[in-house]
């Protein structure tokens, strides 16, 4: 499901409505020059496979295991480079956000404003970023049931809102590893809202001893696979050129060359299950 709120910023685009949305792009804004490249490159692939486009990248990275981990180029700076490619390539933005009083700022950049899954239950975010008009994405809380963020939905659309999606994105298996229980997108769908599969951050490998989370991407083809297979109206996908020299999450993003062959496989995925 695509509704209309979100057709109205893939307008500039050419894609199938039939097929899923893709959102995809690095962990963190590192440069100018990464940004560009990855959207530009990305925003090519989806024109060609006819899917939907949103451009991500976090401008900071508030939840880090190290104290010693980058956390971006600035504020001002990481938003200005996503909105500029947004500019540039014609596609939606989203970036996470971490406090109440960032969510106007952040929305004078950006176009769907993410709410990261630990903040899930955090009313005042959830208010604030209702209350700017923009889309709002939740993902859902490493600790939570599919079916307990309608409680998220609430409050969002108890504030004014009706723009909200809801991302799947993995639970808690014991101390480093997540499970992806795919119970959990009907689940989430029964609250009459677009619903995500975060491939990526489904595969971390949490809180490890060297103060790096860990990753699994040699599954992110059957993390994807499923999710459309179970009815995920989209996809969220980390991406870089090189996964191994990223600064953030390097160790659960697919390598950008690896971006189109998997995208085909999904979109011949997507006609079979319709």
């Amino acid at each position: 499901m695509i509704p209309s709120y979100l057709q109205d910023h893939f307008k500039h685009q050419q894609y199938d409505a039939q097929n899923f949305f893709l959102i995809a792009g690095p962990c963190v804004v590192e440069s100018e020059d990464l940004v560009m490249e990855i959207g530009e490159r990305v925003s090519i692939i989806c024109k060609n496979l006819g899917i939907p486009y949103v451009f991500k990248a976090s401008y900071r990275k508030a939840n880090r295991t190290s104290a010693n981990s980058f956390t971006g180029i600035g504020d001002d700076t990481g938003m200005e480079l996503i909105k500029k490619v947004g500019a540039t390539f014609n596609v939606p933005t989203t970036s996470d956000i971490h406090a109440h009083d960032e969510a106007a700022i952040a929305a004078q950049f950006i176009d769907i404003l993410q709410i990261p899954a630990f903040l899930c239950r955090q009313t005042d975010l959830l208010i604030a970023a209702a209350q700017t008009g923009k889309i709002v994405n939740v993902k859902k809380g490493q600790f939570l049931s599919g079916a307990s963020m309608k409680f998220a939905v609430d409050k969002i659309k108890l504030a004014g809102n009706e723009k909200v999606m809801l991302t799947e994105r993995g639970n808690t298996f014991g101390y480093q590893d997540l499970v992806v229980d795919y119970r959990n997108i009907p689940a989430m769908a029964e609250n009459k809202v677009p619903v995500i599969m975060d491939c990526t951050h489904s595969l971390q490998q949490p809180n490890q001893t060297s103060g790096v989370t860990g990753g699994n991407p040699a599954l992110i083809e059957t993390i994807a696979k499923a999710a459309i297979a179970t009815g995920a109206d989209g996809l969220f996908i980390e991406t870089h050129p090189n996964p191994s020299e990223a600064k953030s999450d390097g160790a659960n993003m697919l390598k950008l060359d690896l971006l189109e062959p998997l995208l085909e496989k999904l979109v011949r995925l997507r006609k079979a299950v319709i």
